[in-house]
């Protein structure tokens, strides 16, 4: 049978008992603190393992309720996959108990079960008000249909029943995925000796191995795995919603880069971010209100950093509004798409608000343009398809690198994968490991296309436009590689072609004028007159020196194997230069060592000429150069 893994959380005010209620649950006592021996009260996060059937386990994390740690109590919250909360009943619903139910929505915790304890110590009577007290608070959140059950850890009483309530509302849970990215944000950081520095938190995607390449973010710090334990059990591996302490080595790793708030990922899964797009949400009945420019305290994951906020839509998000807003980071974070926060005030610090990461690595915005509000919305919101659309379509000509897409969708790298390919048949491209919108793609190949029609236009005498020139008119971040894939479609669909190096339309053909052709004539009678010692471009007669299309005149000549193109400007006469390389090939085949003075008698020119001459039968393989002279190649007969 394949098991059910999930986290369960204890959310409530300070003293309600969550800690107790979890030992006999569990029958582990999560105080583990002196100090929170001697106070009776959970400062830090507590652990425990709680299988309450077969094929079902939770991670339990037993969180503080007192207003003081509520920090503590974030780090923890941002990891449950349900949430117990529990009511004393001798006091119910209390400031801390109503700042944590508000915390366990902002962080998007979808399933809930009440826990009245302490019901050994009121009257039967009372129950029932306590109940209803609990349910007004619940009416308006997510959990209004949550199960509520009164229990005592002192009699027994509600334990069984509250048992099978958790496993109810299990089943409705979704489980993480451990063929997603890996990320354990870590919660704690100890040395163990004989071992070293150990972390510990909850895997909340992917999967560990001893052996793995880690790195922690946002520090950077590289490592690897050496050991993993889940629950205190020696494993060789663990996966998606498990609590997992991870033994690291390597030469940075300590307790400075290995604290609460890194995150630990596998090795070049992805980096830290400085900035935040995000719908936030304000809770109604705090007083507070955000502003733009207003410092803020940003809890995600584990990870606390100070924020300045940039309203992208309006000048506030008022108490119970939602607005979009970008958190300028103060320090940098490891973010994904779909990311819960929580932001707290600066001073004095309040729980004002939370929502929802859009872009995890944004572009620098101050206004969101019209049409920008719904792409955010289909990305948080959306299926796989419409949410790696909206990205693409907001990323533009940048596109996004393939290795980003789970992190800008937040999707799990396979269904990332089927929605790429699912958008490359509605027009998407990937090229050169990034992926591009189907509307870039069309833009792209327009004026690839359009770059190819206005070169024949405003140089109608050359062949086409030259392939680098081409791919610079596509204005994308990939070296050119959405150009060339176009180019090369483009080629196989019949709408263009290359002939070297130049792109045209199929069967285009230079167009010249009836003074040009007459230009051209003279250029052919000045060459073949000449023969094998023509002037260079410069010492041509000045009425042809002198004209504004004499380059694309000879390119043309030479593109229609009129003209052969020699260096240094020279050109010489097709039919001349053949006769002189059959000569050679026929009357020196099979010669070697030659030097520039053994041609002379066939080609009868002065240095200036032979030398370009040599070089170019070098080029087309009628001769070889080598470090004593040149050998002609010898003809094979026909």
């Amino acid at each position: 049978m394949t098991e059910k893994r999930l986290i369960l959380g204890t959310a409530g005010h300070i003293d309600h008992g969550k800690t107790a209620l979890v030992k006999v649950l569990t029958g582990v006592d999560t105080d583990r603190l002196l100090e929170e021996k001697a106070r009776g009260i959970t400062i830090e996060l507590g652990f425990a393992d709680f299988t309450p059937k077969e094929g079902l386990r939770m991670g339990v994390v037993d969180v503080p309720g007192h207003e003081g740690f509520i920090r503590n109590m974030l780090a923890g919250a941002t990891g449950m996959d349900l949430v117990l909360m529990v009511v004393a009943a001798d006091e119910g619903m209390m400031p801390q108990t109503r700042e944590h139910l508000e915390i366990v929505q902002l962080l998007g915790v979808e399933q809930m079960v009440v826990a009245l304890t302490k019901s050994d110590l009121v009257e039967e009577e009372w129950l029932p008000l306590v109940e209803e007290e609990v349910r007004e608070a619940l009416r308006e959140s997510p959990y209004s249909e949550a199960p509520v059950v009164a229990t005592s850890t002192a009699t027994g009483a509600g334990i069984e029943e509250l048992k099978d309530r958790l496993v109810e509302v299990a089943e409705g849970a979704a489980e993480r995925s451990s063929e997603d990215l890996t990320r354990l944000p870590i919660d704690r950081a100890f040395t163990v000796r004989g071992t070293g520095t150990v972390v510990t938190g909850t895997l909340w995607s992917g999967r560990l191995s001893i052996g793995d390449a880690v790195v922690l973010q946002p520090s950077g710090v590289h490592g690897r795995v050496r050991g993993l334990q889940v629950h205190g059990i020696q494993v060789n591996d663990a996966g998606a919603g498990e609590r997992t302490a991870v033994a690291l080595t390597g030469g940075e790793i300590d307790l400075d880069s290995a604290e609460r708030g890194q995150v630990l990922v596998a090795e070049g899964a992805w980096g830290a971010t400085g900035m935040l797009t995000a719908q936030l949400r304000v809770i109604q009945g705090t007083g507070w209100k955000v502003k733009q420019g207003q410092r803020v305290r940003v809890h995600l994951g584990t990870t606390e950093v100070m924020a300045r906020v940039v309203m992208l839509e309006g000048s506030e998000v008022r108490p119970g509004d939602v607005g979009w807003v970008q958190l300028r980071l103060e320090r940098p974070l490891l973010a994904r798409t779909g990311d819960r926060f929580v932001i707290r005030s600066y001073s004095p610090v309040t729980t004002i608000g939370g929502g929802v990461v859009a872009e995890a690595l944004p572009p620098k915005r101050k206004k969101l343009r019209p049409h920008e509000a719904s792409e955010l919305q289909a990305i948080i919101h959306g299926d796989s398809e419409a949410a790696l659309g909206a990205a693409l379509r907001l990323a533009s000509w940048r596109g996004i690198a393939v290795d980003e897409v789970p992190i800008r969708t937040g999707l799990p790298p396979e269904e990332g994968r089927s929605a790429t390919t699912a958008l490359g048949e509605e027009g998407a491209r990937e090229a050169g490991g990034r992926v591009f919108d189907g509307s870039i793609v069309e833009a792209a190949r327009t004026l690839m296309h359009e770059a190819v029609d206005a070169f024949h236009r405003d140089e109608p005498l050359r062949a086409g436009i030259a392939v680098e020139l081409l791919r610079q008119t596509v204005p994308t971040h990939d070296e050119g590689r959405l150009a060339d894939l176009l180019l090369s479609e483009a080629v196989a669909s019949g709408s263009l072609e290359v002939r070297d190096s130049s792109v045209l339309r199929p069967g285009y053909e230079p167009v010249v004028t009836e003074r040009q052709q007459q230009v051209m004539d003279e250029l052919l009678g000045v060459y073949r007159d000449a023969g094998l010692a023509a002037p260079s471009v410069s010492e041509l007669p000045e009425a042809l020196r002198g004209r504004d299309d004499l380059w694309p005149l000879l390119k043309l000549l030479e593109r229609r194997g009129q003209l052969v193109a020699l260096e240094n400007e020279l050109f010489l006469d097709a039919d001349g230069f053949s006769a002189t390389a059959e000569r050679v090939a026929t009357e020196l085949a099979g010669a070697t060592g030659l030097g520039p003075s053994d041609f002379r008698e066939l080609i009868p020119v002065t240095r200036k000429h032979l030398i370009p001459i040599l070089s170019h039968f070098d080029q087309i393989g009628l001769t070889i150069r080598g470090p004593d002279g040149r050998d002609v190649v010898k003809m094979e007969p026909n």
